[in-house]
């Protein structure tokens, strides 16, 4: 079962403490599997973690958390070469794929070189949840602010593109990314931004915005839009999910 109709959860969040496992899956990564559809058995999980070079250390971790979710979790590694002979068939075959943050740059760079981003368009519009934390939010929209070219933040204007708009993640706790994406977004560089406080999830169907939700009370989500020569925020309320099993 796949979800109804493409279906994209980008976030800022979705991992926290284990209580046996040095991480473990919140509610936005169950929210995913949820928009998936899968019931019945155990949903089909891709970790995809190139923002942070294929880390074998957080690969072994997410290994932990989807055992102890009741996920089926394939690692799709791309260093020093694919750990997959057949990458499409095995991302068609997903239920959710949950891409990892870190360098978006770096991410956009490696996945066109082995076809990734075309191949995850074709699972986009299959049916399979595409979803991720920072630069595994950032990747599905125009672009957004980025620190994978230093500490200092810059923008970045060459992402997937799925959706037609710009991307601001960690909101609320990083002080440089809400000024950026106002100027960006007033001089035209991005579209109209999307931005998310740590904990929140943006959920498309197709490329509309259809819901917010976090797994953080008291956190927001928030629309950017270009109003002349200024940037416009506007704050909107997420539903707080359900914490998920322990």
């Amino acid at each position: 079962m796949t979800a109804p109709e493409p279906t994209i959860l980008a976030t800022s969040g979705g991992h926290r403490p284990g209580g046996r496992t040095m991480v473990a899956f919140n509610s936005l990564v169950h929210h995913a599997v949820e928009l998936s559809g899968a019931h019945g058995r155990r949903p089909r999980v891709m970790y995809i973690g190139t923002a942070i070079g294929d880390a074998e250390h957080f690969t072994a971790r997410m290994l932990e958390a989807g055992r102890a979710a009741g996920f089926d979790l394939t690692p799709l590694t791309l260093f020093p070469m694919p750990n997959l002979e057949d990458i499409e068939s095995a991302v068609l075959e997903q239920d959710v794929v949950w891409v990892m943050g870190g360098s978006v740059a770096n991410l956009l760079a490696v996945w066109r070189v082995h076809g990734l981003d075309a191949i995850l368009r074709r699972a986009w519009e299959a049916g399979v949840v595409l979803s991720g934390v920072s630069a595994g939010s950032i990747c599905w929209f125009q672009g957004g602010a980025t620190d994978s070219f230093g500490p200092q933040l810059r923008p970045i204007t060459n992402a997937l593109g799925f959706l037609p708009y710009g991307n601001g993640v960690h909101y609320d706790v990083d002080a440089g990314r809400r000024p950026l994406i106002h100027q960006l977004v007033a001089d035209g560089t991005l579209p109209e931004a999307h931005c998310t406080d740590d904990g929140v999830g943006l959920v498309y169907r197709g490329t509309k915005l259809v819901e917010t939700v976090t797994e953080t009370p008291g956190k927001g989500a928030y629309l950017v839009t270009r109003d002349g020569t200024s940037a416009v925020e506007e704050r909107l309320e997420p539903r707080l999910l359900p914490a998920p099993p322990r």
